[in-house]
């Protein structure tokens, strides 16, 4: 069949034409400035810039309230604050991840020295499948990392009692969690600790930052010591440590947005309505669910099957020449890329379903810098490049 090459070719033949500002994914939610720039003003007249200042505090007595746990240890972002949670619950040996997931999860654990075994997903939820996970338990496993993929919660029940079984760490990677729901229940004390990105990409951003959550009084102590060097107060060092610190201006951007968490998330709950209207009864084309499954939104999955007359990648190439920079998260897959494609060469045997969920998704823009208009627009791309073949 003949396909369309160009943004021109789409306009020609009826679809609207490029976008003059591009569409991007995780584009930044900007809110609450004037409260962000008393608090920088705050700032600067305090001259404590950084190192446990008094926004960090705050900003971390927030987020604790938020979710209902007992403690908030704030970052400088998602990655140092996973390391220091792996690190602070001794892990070694082997940990499970899923390898459908954003590289920083398996790097975390490789950076550390700990090889992360890739375990399979459930292709309806893309989140890691227990009877997978139980498959990759070997003598030398200490730990399981499950992932809160596209902020849907992982199947913390079932993960826990396989962790209870074989006396295994459990923590959550729930970076694209903030403020999701499990049973009623926020994301963020499952587990033995959970982490968190407030990236400038995440929905609920700090400029750049992350935080470990935790109902365990000793290990938030621990990481406190962890992320300052291991200080103990002034020139006592009692605890091998690291730079893990966040910043007074990171903490004052995620203060100053708190009180916009639910106009962001009504912004994406929006969108995610639009796009299903946009893309109902393509062929081929499927919305992940995410509306009424206690998400935020924050991520438009789409699933282009096997009776779809374009393929995932054409798509994307498609939306791409209409300024439209759709992404294909989270392809090929961490066991696909490198160190760990060496490591592993043959890991794709038992990630079938991690194999072909990679080469099926398709992630559109949304958030406060998208309109319900943008989306139908990006509706209709898809629709006229998909019907024309």
């Amino acid at each position: 069949m003949k396909k369309i090459e160009t943004a021109g070719d789409l306009a020609i033949n009826g679809a609207p034409p490029a976008l003059a500002e591009p569409l991007h994914v995780g584009r930044p939610n900007i809110a609450g400035r004037e409260v962000f720039m008393r608090l920088a003003e705050e700032i600067f007249d305090r001259r404590w810039l950084t190192n446990d200042g008094p926004l960090v505090h705050a900003f971390e007595q927030q987020v604790a309230d938020y979710l209902g746990v007992g403690h908030c240890v704030a970052m400088c972002n998602g990655t140092i604050a996973l390391e220091i949670a792996i690190r602070a619950l001794e892990l070694e040996g082997e940990v499970i991840v899923p390898s459908y997931t954003f590289i920083a999860t398996a790097h975390a654990l490789y950076w550390q020295g700990i090889t992360p075994v890739f375990a399979d997903i459930d292709p309806a939820t893309h989140n890691l499948d227990p009877q997978a996970v139980r498959r990759m338990i070997t003598p030398r496993t200490t730990g399981i990392i499950g992932v809160h993929l596209w902020g849907r919660p992982a199947p913390v029940v079932a993960l826990g009692e396989i962790a209870g079984e074989h006396g295994l760490t459990l923590i959550f990677d729930a970076a694209h969690a903030f403020g999701c729901d499990h049973n009623g229940r926020k994301i963020g004390g499952f587990g033995h600790a959970e982490v968190l990105s407030f990236h400038a990409t995440k929905f609920f951003n700090t400029f750049e930052g992350g935080a470990v959550v935790t109902n365990d009084d000793a290990l938030a102590a621990k990481m406190r010591l962890m992320r300052n060097f291991g200080f103990s107060g002034l020139d006592n060092v009692i605890h091998p440590g690291t730079n893990g610190k966040m910043t007074e201006i990171c903490a004052a951007m995620g203060i100053a947005n708190f009180d916009h968490i639910e106009t962001v998330v009504d912004a994406n709950r929006r969108n995610y309505r639009a796009y299903q209207e946009a893309l109902v009864d393509i062929p081929g084309v499927s919305l992940l669910e995410q509306d009424g499954v206690g998400g935020n939104c924050q991520y438009v999955v789409v699933e282009v099957g096997p009776d779809c007359r374009a393929t995932r990648d054409e798509i994307v190439a498609t939306l791409h020449a209409e300024n439209v920079l759709a992404r294909r998260y989270f392809w090929p897959g961490c066991h696909r890329m490198q160190p760990y494609r060496d490591i592993f060469p043959h890991a794709g045997l038992v990630l079938p379903h991690t194999e072909a969920v990679a080469d099926r998704v398709i992630v559109l823009p949304t958030g406060t810098a998208v309109s319900v208009s943008d989306v139908a627009m990006v509706g209709a791309v898809v629709r006229q490049y998909v019907q024309i073949g």
